[in-house]
């Protein structure tokens, strides 16, 4: 469960390192976000010179969470690390490459680019 002020690991290689959630996309009372969800937040920390700077105010999606994600057969999912991936207005992701293993729930909210350039899903 990502809120307001929940720092998040960044798994692409778009510059940033660190993002920190300041607002979630959809209805205006959300308290959570979950995988798949959609963020505003902002770079606390940005490798030198790469594209996306710290303090800048990207979106981004969240593709792994502490808290467990139940399928519909009943198995629950676990991460180490809560983490996104930060992407435009249209949604693609703004690196060219994906950390780590994610869900493949992020299949069915069209973030298939996504989904494609992880190198396992699970």
């Amino acid at each position: 469960m990502i809120q307001p002020q929940t720092r998040l690991n960044v798994a692409d290689n778009s510059g940033a390192r660190e993002l920190m959630c300041i607002r979630i996309i959809g209805a205006n009372n959300r308290r959570y976000a979950h995988i798949g969800d959609i963020i505003v937040a902002v770079i606390k920390e940005a490798v030198p010179n790469m594209p996306l700077e710290k303090s800048e105010i990207v979106r981004a999606v969240v593709v792994r969470t502490c808290k467990e994600l139940q399928r519909d057969n009943g198995m629950l999912i676990r991460y180490d690390d809560n983490a996104a991936v930060v992407i435009d207005h249209e949604g693609n992701p703004k690196g060219t490459r994906i950390f780590g293993a994610l869900p493949r729930e992020l299949r069915q909210f069209n973030f298939t680019k996504i989904v494609s350039l992880a190198p396992e899903v699970l």
